[in-house]
């Protein structure tokens, strides 16, 4: 009796953590009647109270045909209470990136309102969106960026 007691407090723990895993991943979504093409089309143009530091990354030409000239990248971003990581597009470039601890603001170009991205959401960067990220808070937000760079693209389209 006790095994099967405890059997079924743990399948209702796994069920309830899977629920909120998936809840979680879509809380960083633009809001519905919120979305619209060329909601935004500018933001914040400089850095502010913003580290970005590389990681580790891997020259993709090597290891995928047809990828020479680009890299896979892992970045840690601290961006301070106040800080801004300016405006820049993801057109060939694309990136996820996950809050690690505290929480940020994204103002997309395909969203009509702020985008808020608490600890342990994910963003997805694709498709050509530009945006711009500002750390509302009062802790600094730690980021975690995974993106595929191409190295023939001036330095000022990294953003940073």
């Amino acid at each position: 009796m006790t095994r099967s007691i405890l059997s079924v407090a743990v399948s209702a723990a796994v069920l309830a953590g899977s629920v909120a895993i998936a809840a979680s991943a879509h809380a960083g979504d633009c809001p519905a009647g919120q979305m619209r093409d060329g909601a935004r089309t500018s933001g914040q143009t400089m850095p502010k109270g913003v580290t970005d530091n590389v990681l580790s990354a891997i020259p993709l030409g090597g290891e995928i045909h047809g990828l020479d000239g680009r890299q896979l990248r892992l970045r840690k971003l601290v961006v301070q209470p106040g800080g801004v990581v300016p405006w820049h597009s993801h057109a060939d470039r694309p990136a996820l990136i996950m809050t690690v601890s505290g929480s940020i603001t994204e103002y997309r170009s395909t969203c009509a309102v702020g985008i808020e991205h608490p600890a342990g959401d994910v963003a997805r960067e694709a498709g050509g969106i530009s945006h711009w990220w500002r750390n509302n808070g009062r802790v600094p937000a730690v980021l975690l960026a995974a993106d595929i760079k191409n190295d023939g693209l001036p330095a000022s389209a990294d953003h940073m």
